[in-house]
């Protein structure tokens, strides 16, 4: 029986979807602006700039996990979920405006050690917050159509953090060498970020159940074991391929407008780019949200990943100091349409991954499962921002110089678009063997149910087959028997 909080109407999946906006707008100032921050405003080279947030990567394979299991041991009057979705809403805000904090110092390792910690403490305030959020669906919604719904209303609030936090920081940093500036910007982008968080808490709801006792000293080893799902390791690669592609796009935005087509904070170049990214995303959303409902969550990523290539791979005939602009905005609009397409199946999946797990451990641990997918977020991040402090290494950036020779600028451009490229062709082979649809996705909660003797059918050879085909586990080997 629904309980008198849930309610599955526009209103609720709004407030839901409120939380996405963090997720979806602080990393696009991260990836846009914390490597210049760090190269042009602090002073430190770019190679070993772009090892901090990989750095935090590695905190991050720590402290996810263990608030995994943390979630699923809680017990709480207003839902363990939603108490530290709370918690979180505060340390995260608080701990993305001291990642931005300029020290004025000529000590490198100083300088390095400090960020590193801002970086540390950031990661551990935002996995309080979305480890939570990413496992709150399955406990709120069951029916598969009704979580597409709000996954997609989710993806909407994430398109209109990019969009938000895309182009106003534009308007903000005028100037890459002033600390003062991006320390501004922190702080009314984490007062944004506190206030739609706590919009989600107030909105939601959390059905109560019996907390899960793992204890605190087997959380890597439950958090590993959630890759036993073959649909959850193919997840994980449609994920890492999806985000790390844009995130490509969004931290080499700032050097590709600069350095190769010859933008400057007179021509506005960068707020255009990056304003044709995130209004053609958000447009693109409220095309493949229906397009999700209709078909199936793999079919969205199987329709935008050709347009992302197509798209990324038109920048090499445009992409020059002395063209017009027009071009590159007109393929930058293709690249977010393509994106929001594959963008609204990732988070509508990770909802169903919490009921494949239950039926391979017989345990419902959607902390555990949201804890490995927020993870491996955050790796896809770390590794684009090391990639890219790496490869702009390689090809001679020096923050320092106005210009940059015609070599490293050549090189900045192909970086721009073939890194993309290469993600975005996996993203689609991942896409392609996807196991699961809404036929599977239904066979997989009646199997379910038939465990926990909620169902007294008996299940057919091809739903066997089907259990595993999704979960990759030997029928007679499911709900903990192994």
């Amino acid at each position: 029986m629904r309980s008198k909080k849930e309610n599955y109407g526009l209103g609720a999946q709004m407030m839901y979807g409120m939380g996405e906006f963090f997720n979806g707008g602080a990393f696009v100032i991260i990836n846009t602006f914390f490597t210049v921050f760090l190269t042009n405003a602090i002073g430190l080279p770019a190679a070993l700039a772009g090892t901090i947030p990989l750095v935090g990567k590695v905190w991050d394979a720590i402290t996810d996990p263990i608030m995994g299991n943390i979630t699923d041991r809680t017990t709480s009057k207003i839902g363990p979920k939603r108490l530290y979705i709370l918690i979180g809403a505060f340390a995260s805000s608080l701990t993305f405006i001291l990642l931005w904090l300029p020290l004025h110092s000529d000590n490198q390792i100083l300088l390095y050690l400090f960020y590193i910690l801002m970086y540390c403490l950031f990661s551990t305030g935002f996995t309080i917050l979305m480890v939570p959020y990413n496992g709150l669906l399955p406990d709120m919604v069951e029916d598969y159509t009704i979580r597409s719904k709000f996954s997609n209303v989710r993806m909407i609030w994430s398109t209109l953090g990019s969009m938000v936090c895309g182009l106003v920081p534009t308007m903000i940093i005028k100037h890459q060498n002033i600390p003062d500036e991006y320390t501004s910007c922190a702080i009314i982008f984490g007062i944004i970020f506190l206030f739609t968080s706590l919009m989600t808490f107030a909105g939601t709801w959390e059905k109560q159940k019996l907390p899960v006792k793992v204890p605190m000293r087997d959380s890597f080893k439950s958090a590993v074991s959630v890759m036993k799902s073959r649909s959850f390791r193919i997840f994980i690669g449609i994920y890492l391929t999806g985000q790390c592609g844009m995130d490509f796009v969004s931290g080499m935005a700032v050097f590709y407008v600069t350095n190769v087509i010859g933008g400057t904070s007179e021509n506005h170049y960068l707020t255009y780019l990056m304003g044709a990214l995130i209004i053609s995303q958000l447009i693109g959303m409220l095309i493949w949200g229906p397009v999700m409902a209709a078909t199936s969550k793999r079919t969205t990523v199987l329709i935008g990943a050709p347009i992302r290539i197509i798209s990324t791979l038109g920048l090499l005939f445009c992409s020059n100091a002395d063209g017009s602009i027009i071009p590159v905005i007109i393929l930058a609009m293709g690249i977010g349409i393509g994106n929001a397409a594959t963008l609204t199946s990732i988070f509508a999946i990770l909802a169903d991954m919490a009921d494949v797990d239950e039926l391979i451990t017989g345990v419902s641990r959607p902390g555990i499962v949201s804890g490995m997918a927020t993870f491996a977020r955050k790796v896809s991040a770390g590794i684009s921002a090391w990639l890219i402090g790496l490869l702009i290494d390689i090809v001679g950036y020096d923050g320092k110089l106005a210009i940059q020779t015609q070599a490293t600028s050549e090189g900045i451009k192909y970086i721009f678009i073939f890194m993309p490229v290469i993600l975005v062709a996996a993203l689609f082979i991942f896409g392609y063997i996807f196991p699961m649809g809404k036929k599977e996705f239904d066979v997989i909660k009646k199997e379910v149910a038939r465990r926990k003797g909620e169902e007294s059918s008996v299940t057919t050879e091809e739903e066997k087959k089907i259990c595993e085909k999704v979960t990759g586990v030997a029928y007679n080997k499911l709900w903990g028997s192994n």
